[in-house]
This record gives C-alpha cells, sequence and structure tokens, in this order.
C-alpha cells in the first residue's frame, strides 16, 4: 500500500478532542492525560490522514485490563507492537482505511516526552516543519510503501528528536511535560 499524504484538516483537532472523550468515558481506570501528537496535529503541514494519541496512564496494567473495552470502542489491540513499554491500539472507519493511532505509555516514561517535544517543536519551528512536510510529500510522490516511508523518515525524525528534546527541557512551561490534563493539541 503506497502512502498518501494530505493537507492539514482542522477537523483532525476536533476528531481527537472526541476520541479522546469517548475514551475517558468508557475506560474503568481513565488515563492521566491524552494528548494529539503526530502531523494531523501540526497545523500547515501535510500528513497522513490518521489521527495520532498518546495516552499516558499510572501504569500500564490498567490498561491491559481494558482490551475488551478497547475493543468495543472499534480498537484494534496490537500490544507492545515493537515497542517497549508502550501499548498500541489501532482503528479504522467502516470503509477499512486507518482513522486513529493510540499509543499509550506509563508515566514517567520517556517516550512521552520525546512524542511531545517532537510536536511541539515543529509547530514553533516553522522551517523545520517545512522541511518534514516536503520529505513526506517527496515520499508519497514518489509511491512510497509504508515501511519504505517509515524508513525514510527515520534519519530526519532521529535528528529532530535529539533538537526537539533539548529545547522542550530548556522551555519553562509546567503544563507541557505531560503530567496531566488533556492536552488540546
Amino acid at each position: 500500500m503506497n502512502v498518501i499524504v494530505v493537507a492539514h484538516d482542522p477537523r483532525w483537532a476536533r476528531d481527537f478532542e472526541r476520541e479522546s472523550e469517548a475514551l475517558h468515558a468508557a475506560l474503568d481506570t481513565p488515563p492521566v492525560a491524552v494528548h494529539h501528537i503526530g502531523s494531523t496535529a501540526i497545523a500547515g503541514i501535510l500528513a497522513k490522514p490518521v489521527v495520532d494519541l498518546l495516552g499516558v496512564v499510572v501504569d500500564l496494567d490498567g490498561i491491559d485490563r481494558c482490551s475488551a473495552t478497547m475493543r468495543g470502542l472499534g480498537y484494534e489491540v496490537m500490544g507492545p507492537y515493537g515497542i517497549d513499554g508502550r501499548r498500541y491500539f489501532r482503528k479504522s472507519g467502516a470503509d477499512g482505511r486507518r482513522t486513529h493511532h493510540l499509543h499509550v505509555f506509563a508515566a514517567g516514561s520517556p517516550q512521552i516526552e520525546r512524542h511531545l517535544a517532537f510536536r511541539d517543536y515543529l509547530r514553533e519551528h516553522p522551517s523545520k516543519a517545512a522541511e518534514y512536510s516536503a520529505l513526506k510529500t517527496r515520499l508519497a510522490a514518489d509511491g512510497a510503501s509504508m515501511d519504505a516511508y517509515i524508513e525514510a523518515k527515520a534519519p530526519f525524525i532521529a535528528a529532530t528528536d535529539a533538537l526537539a528534546v533539548d529545547w522542550y527541557r530548556r522551555r519553562d512551561c509546567r503544563d507541557c511535560r505531560g503530567s496531566a490534563g488533556t492536552s488540546p493539541g
């Protein structure tokens, strides 16, 4: 399957809010926080039309006990899916196209900071966001498969992660550390 990227759609923020509310309402042990991450959370850049969510929980045992609830919400339960300390869930629409990815980590996981730092760094550094968008455009235009797309983005993401985490740690922003509350973006 070839990757398709599209222009930013403001409806993605509303999709995130609805999904976050559904998760909080349905789960016996609601997440400490749910954040909108990934390219759909960054205005002005191209993205695969799949809303990425980052769930922060007290511990992973609680989310592991909610597999039936997650399936009831339309999610496919994927387990760690290659990343230790993560629980990964995928959701598709009636047409079979993927609509949501939910990445859940226990509070304190360095993955939380990494995801939030990457998102916020691209939001605050438009030239870096444009560079990322151009890379995605080129890969999609070349007809990259999903695996090739992910592999080709990896060097950009790794380099940007290092810059982003350093920048993020230097910010004086108590609310952006992923410790509590639902983040609107």
